[in-house]
């Protein structure tokens, strides 16, 4: 089963277990976050359409993490006239989990367990930076 939310002004198509990065949405991580825009339903009774949203249909997810994106640099210039400006940007973005969509009489769970650790300490482990955390058995 799948569904079309819209959200920060953009639509995206999620599956229960996907990871997604949206427009910031405030929160603290492993808060619950709900979404009741959902635009379209698609599963094994077909495929559901809103006009412009579907009723009563809701799409639930929780807060891996807030962090900024990638930086943008902004960089202008007038030819022959020694004019140069540079600048940067860094968007605030925030991480999901998908965990859960319902309506149209049907309902998807994902069965697994969010993990909440955060990217930038992904990569640190991965440069030997940070200490490994082992499970215990």
């Amino acid at each position: 089963m799948y569904a079309v939310i819209k959200t920060g002004g953009k639509q995206y198509r999620v599956q229960p277990g996907d990871v997604i990065v949206v427009e910031k949405i405030d929160g603290d991580a492993g808060a619950a976050v709900n979404f009741g825009e959902v635009l379209m339903l698609g599963g094994d009774k077909g495929v559901t359409v809103g006009a412009p949203v579907v009723d009563g249909a809701s799409v639930a997810a929780t807060l891996i993490e807030t962090r900024k994106g990638e930086k943008i640099k902004i960089f202008k210039k007038i030819r022959r006239q020694g004019y140069r400006r540079t600048n940067g940007h860094r968007q605030f973005e925030t991480v999901l989990q998908i965990t859960g969509i319902e309506g149209a009489g049907e309902s998807a769970k994902w069965d697994g367990t969010v993990n909440l650790t955060t990217k930038a300490e992904i990569n640190a482990r991965a440069r030997g930076l940070a200490p490994r955390i082992e499970a215990a058995a």
